[in-house]
């Protein structure tokens, strides 16, 4: 028998996911700036507070160390608290809480307390948002041992992939695309979960290899379209969890198509790609045919200029061009 599915929007997917967690278990409970009287700021959570009441749902000041910590001390007692932050921009506020407790804790006490929480909310760019609302955080906290780091691209990933995260007994950062938020796409309807630490392969090919995550999946897609046209077949992995980063399934892929392109929408200094081009070259070097080759968001803070906007996040036209480089063609994609 088909399993029977449904068409739901990236913020339903998560919504259903939160909602089927906390029947599941009634420590689980959301905190979070708007999260209940507003339906949260990107409505993910729109009705639960009625279904679930303000024990469970549950509005904060503007006070992200405030409610961070007070998440973390929950968490170390035995309750799953998802945090919501409206702008990952904002967890700065709370570094210390997350840094120095919420990652550290199970260590420092001697693995007497385990920390299981939940921080999730919008990552990256968003539609003119300017500087302080547009940051890639994946880098800055994948530099620091403790975390579980999910990024999703799609519906589908983002629902089985919350539900796996907020099941974890440490704490996950995960991050969501504003930008995705309206994306819809056929889920199934029964209950599944998505693993942690696995990649996926989204189109398979034999002449490069191409890798990304959260919402730069969908734009190396529309890249791997114009390249079909040409005849170049590309092989798109979907990383979904950049810690613990599934290098086995990127070694693969490198192996059979000897070119890579690693698209990114975090600033290439430092960034996910960079750690991604080291231990590439430490597992395939003889393998490759060509330098590794990134784009990644130029090394800026992100304008308010819709014009600039687009000049700095990676697009199509750069995508195109990096596989120009690394397949070293003379004829211009177009």
């Amino acid at each position: 028998m088909n399993e029977e599915m449904q068409v739901v929007e990236f913020r339903e997917a998560l919504r259903q996911a939160i909602d089927e967690e906390m029947a599941r278990d009634p420590n689980v409970f959301v905190m979070g700036e708007e999260v209940a009287e507003y339906n949260g700021p990107y409505k993910v959570t729109k009705g639960m507070l009625k279904k679930w009441g303000s024990n469970r749902i549950i509005d904060t000041p503007i006070s992200e160390c405030g409610f961070a910590g007070l998440c973390i001390g929950a968490a170390m007692t035995g309750l799953r608290p998802i945090v919501e932050f409206m702008s990952f921009n904002f967890s700065f506020v709370a570094a210390d809480q997350l840094i120095s407790h919420a990652i550290k804790m199970y260590y420092m006490s001697g693995n007497r307390f385990s920390v299981p929480i939940v921080f999730r909310g919008p990552n990256g760019a968003a539609a003119q948002v300017s500087s302080q609302h547009s940051h890639c955080v994946e880098a800055i906290y994948g530099n620091l041992p403790g975390w579980y780091i999910v990024a999703p691209s799609n519906a589908y990933d983002a629902k089985g992939l919350l539900k796996s995260a907020i099941r974890n007994n440490n704490p996950v950062i995960f991050l969501e695309s504003e930008l995705c938020y309206g994306d819809k796409m056929e889920i199934p309807k029964g209950e599944y979960l998505v693993p942690i630490g696995k990649a996926k392969i989204v189109t398979e090919g034999k002449d490069i290899t191409l890798i990304s995550h959260s919402r730069m999946v969908n734009v190396c897609k529309e890249a791997v379209k114009i390249l079909n046209q040409f005849g170049i077949k590309a092989e798109l992995i979907d990383l979904r969890t950049i810690k613990p980063l599934d290098i086995a399934t990127v070694v693969n892929s490198v192996n059979k198509t000897h070119h890579v392109v690693i698209v990114e929408e975090g600033h290439q200094f430092a960034g996910i790609g960079a750690e991604l081009s080291f231990q590439i070259m430490e597992h395939c070097f003889d393998q490759l045919d060509s330098p590794i080759e990134r784009v990644c968001q130029k090394e800026t803070p992100m304008p308010y200029s819709k014009i600039l906007e687009n000049e700095t996040i990676p697009n199509v036209p750069r995508i195109l061009k990096a596989v120009e480089r690394s397949l070293g063609m003379i004829c211009r994609l177009q």
